[in-house]
């Protein structure tokens, strides 16, 4: 009963009876009509503007405004510069005295096309976007055919976007095999703007796409919302309840706990010699693929590990691992409701209460380098495990960020990344900006950050620049967040800073919430990288601090000359110091102790050199005592003259 008189729209964004009441007129025959057609429509996965799959040469367009609109702007979510005359704009927009304007993709060979994304110009100024247009088929970019309503008389008049920013999708009530598309404006706001995304399903060939990945590994590649990420959870504790673990880290501001998956030989406890590690997801919700990430890493550890896989075993037997697939749930719920392609880029990225979690901790940057300029490091502050400022966590600072806070002061972590979206590349700190932006352990980040993107089959690939302007990276996929995007306050510096845990940011890709057709590819391209990054855990030197009697000696200091950036040892005196291959001068001091210095030489072996200290105790706190006594005078020294006065004086 589909007819052309029908009001109800062809436009829909979720195929839920819930999206169809928003959408439609409140005639229940129209809404019947619309359950329909979402139900019958073909629903494929996008062909790739987003992610980057679609190279720019596949972009075409009949005209620019001017040089920072090119075709290959119009990609869904592309972020431009502040700068409006800059290179990089945030759209495809077309020349004002032109006439018959059309964006065109290339998909390379036939597929079936079954819809189309829009979406605004990216611009803090403008309000630009396309309100209307038809869509075009070809299979040589000369001979163009319309798509027309199912009557076969009128072209269909697709409606575009209300906003610059949410996207809208029109789906084709019958797919359209071709291998070009056109999308040709009718109407628009301001000026003639237009980011899209192209819906369009892989036909059977002999033709290898990048769409079309078999993963080796048998896991559970969608999406999971917050109800069954908790319960794919329960089910890998249930295969493997010997090494595994799970707990939470606090809840969000709704009450949503924040799920933490422990993978040890000994869940539950931190073993002596043992380092741990971590890895989170879902600072900002709207990333989801971190978060899908961590829940395949775990399937495949437990897969495994029960397969006798050796590199699993030692990892597991050897690191104590802690995998947070989410650390912000509630603005998680917010973006899966509205879909992979249907969220913008900035809905789901904030807490309910409107923090950005990853830069939400305390500075501890500007109390040290304020005290660095006062020539108070280390005398009167430390370089190392800074404290925080009274009431801190009092102020400005979001129930999620307190949880991670004590979550990190809880466990002796020794290396960790946080895995965010919108860019493909590692960030390592400082992120805070100074300047001299280079953390005391430069040299070892840089090695950290090398290990995940060169060990990522795609990640160096910068040849074509990055998701948004040029390559920042200098081709090695790595970049100093300080250099590029300057935050304050963020979870790395802190982490640094005021614990252990050397911590990074691991952008996977353009592609924030990618389809879940893409999960697979996505996996089979960062799971060497994940366990090549765990495995820096054992990089440098280990042991443990004790006194003459065998006793541990927690919160000792370890220190190595030529490194302005110490580390302390944990409860069973037991220490990690991440170092590059050298040579090194390691000092282990402890209050009431003599300091203790050792030779200590990093290989490029695997795993970390043994290095432990056994400390005497001081004399120093007798002395101490002696002065408090003697009202803290210099104490006459008994010679050998004195001796002799005294013996005279006798007899």
């Amino acid at each position: 009963f589909w007819t052309e008189e029908t009001t109800c729209p062809v436009v829909v964004q979720q195929s839920s009876f819930v999206s169809v009441w928003n959408i439609c007129p409140t005639d229940p025959v129209c809404v019947c009509v619309c359950v329909c057609v979402l139900l019958f429509l073909s629903v494929c996965p996008p062909l790739g503007l987003e992610s980057h799959r679609v190279e720019d040469d596949q972009l075409l367009a009949s005209s620019q405004s001017h040089h920072g609109f090119v075709a290959q702007r119009g990609r869904l979510n592309m972020q431009g510069s502040d700068n409006d005359e800059d290179m990089y704009g945030g759209a495809w927009c077309a020349e004002p005295e032109e006439k018959d304007h059309w964006f065109e993709v290339d998909a390379r060979r036939e597929v079936e096309f079954t819809g189309v994304i829009t979406q605004g110009r990216n611009s803090e100024k403008h309000e630009d976007f396309v309100s209307s247009y038809y869509v075009a088929f070809s299979n040589d970019s000369r001979d163009w055919t319309h798509h027309i309503f199912s009557s076969g008389s009128l072209l269909q008049l697709f409606y575009g976007n209300v906003d610059k920013d949410t996207p809208v999708m029109s789906q084709f009530a019958t797919p359209v095999v071709a291998r070009y598309i056109r999308i040709q404006p009718q109407s628009w706001n301001g000026s003639l703007c237009l980011r899209a995304e192209i819906l369009a399903c892989q036909l059977p060939s002999t033709y290898h796409s990048e769409n079309e990945v078999n993963p080796s590994d048998e896991l559970d590649f969608r999406h999971h919302n917050y109800k069954e990420m908790r319960q794919m959870m329960k089910v890998i504790n249930e295969e493997c309840p010997n090494i595994t673990r799970i707990y939470n880290i606090g809840k969000s501001s709704q009450g949503l706990k924040m799920y933490a998956m422990e993978i040890s030989d000994n869940p539950g406890e931190h073993e002596t010699g043992e380092p741990e590690f971590r890895y989170t997801a879902g600072l900002h919700g709207n990333e989801a693929l971190g978060r899908e990430l961590l829940l395949l890493l775990m399937q495949f550890l437990c897969k495994e590990y029960k397969d006798d896989n050796p590199r699993v075993r030692r990892l597991v037997d050897g690191v104590r691992i802690h995998l947070v697939p989410s650390l912000n749930p509630d603005a998680y719920e917010l973006a899966y409701e509205m879909g992979s392609e249907m969220g913008n880029w900035a809905l789901g990225h904030w807490t309910e209460e409107g923090y950005d979690i990853f830069q939400n901790f305390p500075d501890l940057n500007s109390i040290l380098w304020g005290a660095e300029d006062r020539g108070w490091v280390p005398r009167v502050v430390p370089n190392h495990h800074i404290p925080l400022p009274e009431n801190v966590l009092n102020g400005s600072i979001a129930v999620e960020t307190k949880a991670i806070v004590s979550w990190m002061e809880r466990n002796p972590f020794v290396l960790g990344a946080n895995l965010q979206g919108g860019e493909k590349l590692v960030a390592y700190p400082f992120d805070m900006q100074r300047a001299l932006r280079e953390t005391p352990d430069d040299a070892m980040f840089r090695w950290l950050a090398m290990s995940y993107a060169h060990s990522h089959l795609t990640m160096t690939e910068t040849h074509r620049g990055s998701c948004h302007g040029d390559d920042v990276t200098g081709g090695q996929g790595i970049v100093n967040r300080a250099s590029w995007k300057p935050v304050v306050g963020s979870m790395n510096d802190f982490s640094y800073l005021h614990t252990n845990c050397f911590e990074l940011s691991i952008f996977l890709g353009c592609d924030k919430f990618p389809h879940e057709s893409e999960l697979p590819l996505e996996w089979e391209s960062n799971r060497e990288a994940l366990l090549a990054f765990i495995e820096q855990v054992h990089r440098g030197i280990k042991g443990v601090v004790k006194d003459t009697e065998g006793n541990p000696l927690v919160n000792a200091t370890i220190s190595v000359e030529g490194i302005r950036h110490d580390v302390t040892t944990a409860a069973g005196g037991d220490y990690w110091r991440l170092l590059n291959p050298g040579e090194y001068r390691v000092t282990a001091k402890a209050e009431g102790y003599t300091p203790q210095t050792r030779l200590c030489l990093v290989g490029y072996d695997s795993g970390a050199t043994s290095c432990s200290f056994t400390l005497v105790k001081s004399n120093w706190d007798r002395i101490k005592q002696i002065m408090a006594f003697h009202g803290k005078r210099p104490i006459r020294l008994v010679t050998k003259a004195n001796v002799r006065e005294r013996e005279r004086g006798k007899q």
